[in-house]
């Protein structure tokens, strides 16, 4: 395992380990939760990663290790130490980094790979989603042993669920079924179904300055944003990506601007208030590029993580001149 300070940007080598999510900690600056699978995910074991930054780059912090591939990480909204993971072995796994090792807990009811897990943000609950191949989503308060409830009605594979930053109880999700749909925990109910692409949709996420607008990426390499009080038409649509996109997420600080990370092995910064949306774009990886994240705590940086075995922290040019 060895780090790597080069050009501003920061490394870390994982051997063997491919990433698939990346998420800063909402409480400790610097600090990032990797969660990486062996052989790609199609087989062996998989690794939960704590890193810190320091001056000479990264370091890792903690791992914890799983019988099955990591696909996904969430940190806890109400403890600095607490994160969830989810699994091909169609569990979820709570985890402590205080303690050298875990989990905690494992929640297991999915049937098949669980491929997101999303802890909620909005003050006064604290409850995680967990979206899985068995093509439902669940609900779980991590105080519970078991599910509060599940959301049936999308027709394949879930592949994202993120909640509402802005409304209690509501959530998004995204399918292979070629649908984005709006959720209600209250009526455990489908509050919207929009056909938001005619290919599977990998990844969504919710403005973090807007509460009606959220964001699709798809297999079609092409990302769309979504007014949902009226979902007719996109309300943007970005086009870049020569291979499908395998994550999008809002920035904490910009309304309009958004990253996108895709199998053609780019990060590309996104402004679609402007005629000429595409802001940057970052090669730095040298295979699928499956997880990213845009820090809570400072405005220019970034996380990204691949399967070429490298997690990496960095400042893009364009969230410098915005700042």
């Amino acid at each position: 395992m060895s780090a790597t300070p080069g050009g501003g940007v920061r490394t870390l080598r994982v051997p063997g380990r491919h990433g698939y999510a990346a998420e800063f900690s909402p409480y400790l600056p610097g600090r990032l939760a990797c969660a990486a699978s062996q052989h790609y995910g199609i087989a062996g074991s998989g690794t939960l990663l704590i890193l810190d930054q320091n001056e000479s780059g990264l370091r890792l912090f903690r791992s914890f290790d799983w019988n099955d591939g990591l696909f996904d990480v969430t940190w806890s909204e109400n403890n600095e130490h607490v994160l969830v993971t989810c699994s091909g072995d169609g569990s979820l796994q709570l985890w402590d980094t205080a303690r050298a090792t875990g989990p905690l807990q494992v929640f297991k009811e999915h049937t098949q790979e669980v491929y997101s897990v999303d802890w909620s943000q909005t003050r006064g609950e604290q409850l995680v989603v967990s979206g899985s191949w068995d093509q439902t989503v669940k609900l779980w308060d991590p105080t519970v042993g078991k599910s509060l409830c599940t959301f049936r009605g999308h027709e394949s594979v879930i592949y994202s669920t993120i909640w509402s930053p802005h409304i209690p109880g509501c959530f998004a999700s995204s399918s292979g079924d070629k649908t984005l749909r709006i959720w209600d925990v209250k009526t455990t109910g489908v509050r919207i179904v929009v056909p938001a692409h005619q290919a599977e949709i990998l990844s969504c996420d919710w403005c973090k300055y807007n509460e009606n607008l959220v964001v699709t990426g798809a297999v079609d390499c092409s990302l769309r944003g979504w007014d949902l009080r009226n979902v007719q038409q996109p309300v943007f649509e970005l086009l870049g990506h020569t291979y499908a996109i395998r994550r999008v997420k809002f920035s904490p600080f910009h309304a309009s601007v958004l990253a996108s990370c895709s199998y053609d092995f780019t990060v590309r910064f996104w402004n679609f208030s402007k005629p000429d949306p595409l802001l940057e774009t970052v090669e730095h990886h040298t295979e699928f590029t499956c997880g990213l994240d845009l820090s809570l705590q400072s405005p220019t940086q970034v996380a990204d993580c691949a399967w070429d075995e490298t997690i990496k922290i960095y400042d893009p040019v364009c969230l410098t001149m915005l700042a």
